[in-house]
């Protein structure tokens, strides 16, 4: 094998790494936007469809400055997930504690 073979399989490699890199932070930060969703839910007391509140970050701004908000996807996984409920008004509350559905790891240090 030339030198060129080898330099490819090293390219190759690096770029492979960075993808999986990358996804691997896209996904840490969707998980943290989930954890920030529940508590946030958690923390006005939205446990039932009366007590549901409205989230402000529902929508995803038409102009997007700095890192991308994860919030409106996660919300729209934890609504999936059947983690979140919705009324027909568009206020959210929890269908599940953020315990009971494992968010909260035991070693993460939140409780």
């Amino acid at each position: 094998m030339g030198p060129g073979v080898i330099e490819f399989f090293i390219w190759l490699g690096l770029l492979v790494g960075a993808y999986v890199l990358s996804q691997w932070v896209v996904q840490l930060r969707l998980k943290r936007a989930c954890d920030h969703i529940m508590r946030d839910l958690e923390e006005k007391g939205a446990i039932d469809p009366e007590s549901a509140t409205p989230l402000p970050y529902e929508r995803t701004p038409l102009i997007n400055l700095g890192l991308r908000d994860m919030r409106p996807k996660a919300l729209e996984y934890l609504l999936i997930a059947g983690l979140l409920g919705r009324t027909k008004e568009g206020r959210y509350y929890l269908l599940r504690g953020p315990r009971e559905s494992g968010l909260f790891n035991e070693g993460s240090g939140r409780q």
